[in-house]
């Protein structure tokens, strides 16, 4: 059995399964590997990517990181009461509760950059929670996608895409009472999401990227206009070192390559280095070649196709069964490794994204280089569900 997972079995001997393994020593070489990539920008962390709040706080004391971007606004007031004091909402917001709970404690307001994109955005805000609200920071969110004619390459987010898209709402919530706009933000999905995986890829990247080196460039220069920026936020895990060379940023976001996930495996610019592992039991097998897994079924988002499945990992030469894929209460695995597992012998797999995993586990094991074991409560077990 090769390192790491001789360490990692002895580690969790003693636990029931299913269990969420972090590899420490992986966890914080990944950490120092995303600083390195992003060559001095700071690295705002993705919360959504991670889930643990502990390990949220240990990339933040790192050299290099600076700030949390999260996906919830109830997320963003917990963790601002829990002491953060830097927080980027990377998705605009309907939740009305939560917009109350933001506006009941200045800390929060002074802590939480909301995200934006159209003046129905401001709409909502200021009916949620009247329009006499004492003044919310906010962000800008724009389209980072590449446009070619019709063709458009990337994830739909922000209507906001051009320099005068963009100048022109500055403009409006500058005019506009209770808000002040202190970012801008550009997540290049089609480049930090795409693993390079053919040569038509990596030219559809490296044309993105070229456009977005101007684009942002123009973007910045016309909300200028009508505020003073303090974020210029932009990229992702796959896409450090390209963006990162871009002047116009002020910072940059990672989380996914905390742990790097199997959809991380495919890129060009760096070696993924698994951190993040779930470890499972076999309940029974059926013949000699196939071993069946109690639970498992743990599919990522995004398209239903095989890659959203969790990949066996340890022992080498296992796959998913074609006919039953991933289940629900059990997982069938086949391959020459199954002929020598037995009953309550463990399957470690690797999930494909990365904080989704935590979802299902109400804490994760952080094994160290000299296999001691420290447990730490996920989002899931402090109670905390935000959607």
């Amino acid at each position: 059995m090769s390192e790491p997972f001789q360490r990692l079995e002895k580690a969790i001997a003693g636990l029931e399964t299913p269990v969420a393994v972090i590899d420490e020593p992986a966890l914080w070489a990944n950490a120092d590997d995303l600083v390195r990539r992003a060559g001095g920008v700071p690295v705002r962390v993705a919360s959504k990517s991670v889930r643990v709040r502990g390990i949220v706080e240990g990339a933040l004391a790192r050299d290099g990181f600076a700030g949390v971007m999260a996906y919830s606004l109830a997320e963003s007031t917990w963790l601002a009461d829990a002491g953060i004091d830097d927080i980027l909402l990377a998705y605009p917001t309907t939740n009305r509760a939560a917009l109350d709970d933001l506006i009941a404690y200045d800390r929060r307001r002074a802590a939480i950059t909301l995200m934006v994109d159209s003046i129905a955005s401001l709409n909502f805000i200021d009916d949620a929670i009247g329009a006499n609200h004492p003044s919310i920071r906010v962000c800008l969110d724009v389209d980072s996608s590449l446009r070619i004619g019709p063709v458009h390459l990337g994830v739909r987010r922000s209507p906001v895409h051009t320099a005068k898209e963009a100048g022109k709402l500055a403009a409006a919530i500058a005019k506009r009472n209770g808000f002040n706009l202190v970012g801008v933000m550009f997540y290049d999905a089609q480049i930090a999401g795409l693993p390079d995986s053919s040569r038509a890829v990596r030219l559809v990247k490296a044309r993105s990227a070229a456009e977005l080196l101007e684009r942002r460039s123009t973007v910045v220069d016309a909300v200028s206009e009508h505020t003073k920026l303090e974020i210029v936020n932009a990229g992702g895990t796959g896409s450090l070192e390209v963006t990162g060379a871009d002047p116009t940023i002020t910072e940059l976001t990672a989380g996914s390559g905390l742990f790097n996930p199997t959809l991380f495996d495919g890129y060009d610019a760096w070696e993924a280095r698994a951190a993040a592992y779930f470890a499972l039991s076999v309940v029974r097998k059926p013949a000699k070649n196939i071993a069946t897994l109690f639970s498992g079924g743990y599919i990522a988002s995004g398209p239903s196709n095989k890659n959203r499945q969790p990949t066996p990992t340890w022992p080498e030469g296992l796959e998913l069964s074609g006919a039953e894929g991933s289940g629900e209460v059990q997982t069938p695995v086949k391959g020459r490794a199954a002929r020598s597992l037995s009953i309550g012998d463990h399957v470690w797999m690797r999930h494909a994204k990365a904080g989704e995993m935590c979802e299902r586990f109400d804490a994760v094991h952080l094994v160290g280089a000299d296999g001691f074991v420290r447990e730490m409560p996920t989002y899931r077990g402090e109670g905390k569900n935000f959607g």
